[in-house]
């Protein structure tokens, strides 16, 4: 993606994770980048292709956040951690990312463009391979009630009743975090 591309697909996240969905306009993303106006419909003529294209680059940083954090060999501990570790930085460093994910929520369903907003965060199959190399039975299920209690993680967090609890300290966020990743691993905290 160029470098034009990539500006316009994170000032739709910063629009998004600010305003909501109604705020991701072409316009907006002009204005908020300092381009002449109709730059943004010069790249995506449609807003189904700003999103569909602001929906691919969260899925690449997300990629690329996992990956990073990636540990060298597969065992419930650093599976636990990993998970804690990355529901963190979407509460903290990719903040913007989350919040625009859920503020585009209601335009992705209707637009047709839900599937890849409802994966760019977490991943079933990756979920299931774990599952597998565990050697857990029916993988494809844990995996799929895993990223259910992450997305409930990240929701309680921004959202719900957790988001009116005290911040806490990396280190106890992050523990907090992992408790119910281990249950749900089902092996011992």
């Amino acid at each position: 993606m160029d470098e034009r591309r990539t500006a316009i697909c994170g000032a739709v996240l910063d629009l998004a994770a600010e305003g909501g969905n109604r705020a991701v306009t072409h316009g907006a993303v002009d204005k908020r980048l300092g381009l002449p106006k109709g730059s943004t419909s010069y790249y995506y003529r449609t807003r189904t292709d700003l999103l569909t294209a602001a929906i691919g680059h969260l899925r690449a940083r997300s990629r690329a956040a996992f990956d990073a954090d990636l540990p060298g060999t597969v065992d419930p501990d650093a599976a636990a951690d990993l998970m804690a570790h990355q529901l963190h930085l979407l509460l903290t460093d990719r903040r913007r990312d989350a919040l625009a994910r859920y503020a585009l929520a209601p335009d992705a369903a209707a637009e047709g463009l839900a599937a890849g907003l409802a994966t760019c965060l977490f991943s079933v199959p990756l979920a299931a391979g774990l599952f597998e190399a565990l050697g857990t039975v029916e993988p494809e299920r844990a995996a799929a009630d895993l990223v259910s209690l992450l997305e409930g993680l990240l929701f309680d967090r921004l959202y719900g009743a957790r988001s009116l609890a005290a911040s806490s300290t990396p280190r106890e966020s992050v523990a907090d975090l992992r408790a119910p990743i281990v249950r749900a691993l089902n092996f011992p905290a």
